[in-house]
C-alpha cells in the first residue's frame, strides 16, 4: 500500500509516493510536466515490494513546493540527493522518465558514490527541438482553466498519444492526480507553465555527451517504439537518438518496448516493462514476472 510523505530538502517540501517493498531503494522521478503517480502501474506490477519504490514529485510538480525559481538541473539534483539523504539513504537505484531521465543521467555523473545502477527511460543523452515540438500539446494543456475534472481528462485523452489504445484508468489516476481545484470550482495543472520553461532552458546548459560519458554505473535504456504525436512524428527517442546515447555511456544496454512515451508504462504493458527493470535492477530474490 502506497503511501505519501513530505521531505524538507534542499530548503523546499517535496512530495515523495512511498510504494514500500522490502528490497533495495528505487527512487524514480518523472518526465518535464508530470507528476509522481507516472510510476503507480509499474509499482503495482513488480517494482514493488521487489524494490521499495520511492517516487518523487520534482519542484512545481505535484504536490511539491514550487518556488519561483530554481529550475536548473542542479536545482532538480539537489533536490534528489537532499531527499536520499532526508531518507537515510546512501546509494540507491535510480530511474526517470523522460526530463526524469536526463536528471538521473546527470545526478549519476555528478555523484557516481550514490546511484548503484540507472534507469534511462525513453529519453536521448541530447536536447531536440523535434522533441520539444512533440510534447507541445501536452505542454499546451498547463496554460488553461478547465471547467471540471471531467472536461480536463476528456481534454487530455483526445490528445494525439492516445491513438493506440493506451487511455486506461492508471493514465486517467496519472493525470487526475495533477489538478488542483480553483476558488470558482474550476480546475487546473498545478504545474505552472513558467516553471517548466525554466525547466527546459536547464536542460539546454549541460553537455550531454560529457555528461553520459562520465556515468560510471550501468545503464538501461529504454526505448519505446510507438509514435509520439502526430501521425507520422515517430517515438520520442529513435533508434539512431539511442545507438548515440549508448555509444556515449561505459556501460549501456538497450530495452525496446512497445507502446508510446505515456502509454508504454500503463495497464497490461506494465508488468513485463515492470519485471525487464527488475531483471536489469538485479535485485536480490525478485520475482520475476517474465522472462
Amino acid at each position: 500500500m502506497s503511501r505519501s510523505i513530505v521531505v524538507e530538502a534542499n530548503g523546499i517540501r517535496l512530495h515523495v509516493v512511498d510504494h514500500g517493498g522490502d528490497g533495495p531503494p528505487l527512487l524514480l522521478a518523472h518526465g518535464l510536466s508530470a507528476n509522481a503517480h507516472f510510476f503507480d502501474d509499474l509499482a503495482a506490477a513488480g517494482l514493488s515490494p521487489a524494490c521499495r519504490v520511492l517516487s518523487l514529485d520534482l519542484r512545481g510538480r505535484g504536490l511539491s513546493d514550487a518556488p519561483a525559481e530554481g529550475y536548473t538541473m542542479d536545482d532538480h539534483a539537489a533536490d534528489v540527493l537532499g531527499v536520499l539523504d532526508a531518507l537515510g539513504v546512501d546509494r540507491v537505484r535510480l530511474g526517470g522518465h523522460s526530463f526524469g531521465g536526463l536528471l538521473t543521467l546527470f545526478i549519476a555523473a555528478a555523484a557516481p558514490e550514490r546511484v548503484e545502477r540507472a534507469l534511462v527511460l525513453d529519453v536521448p543523452a541530447e536536447t531536440s527541438q523535434h522533441v520539444l515540438e512533440q510534447i507541445g500539446p501536452s505542454l499546451a494543456r498547463l496554460d488553461q482553466v478547465y471547467p471540471s475534472r471531467e472536461a480536463y481528462l476528456d481534454f487530455v485523452r483526445a490528445l494525439p498519444y492516445f491513438e493506440d489504445g493506451g487511455w486506461g484508468t492508471g493514465v486517467e489516476a496519472f493525470y487526475a492526480a495533477e489538478l488542483e481545484e480553483l476558488p470558482d470550482g474550476t480546475v487546473r495543472p498545478r504545474c505552472r507553465p513558467e516553471h517548466i520553461r525554466q525547466a527546459v532552458e536547464g536542460t539546454l546548459v549541460p553537455d550531454w555527451a560529457q555528461v553520459a560519458a562520465a556515468v560510471e554505473c550501468p545503464v538501461l535504456l529504454l526505448r519505446t517504439t510507438g509514435e509520439f504525436g502526430a501521425p507520422g512524428a515517430g517515438p520520442i527517442l529513435t533508434a539512431e537518438g539511442a545507438r548515440r546515447t549508448l555509444a556515449r555511456l561505459r556501460d549501456g544496454r538497450l530495452l525496446e518496448v512497445p507502446g508510446n512515451h505515456i502509454t508504454f508504462g500503463f495497464g497490461d504493458r506494465a508488468a513485463p516493462v515492470a519485471a525487464d527493470l527488475l531483471a536489469f535492477l538485479d535485485v536480490p530474490n525478485a520475482i520475476r514476472l517474465s522472462s
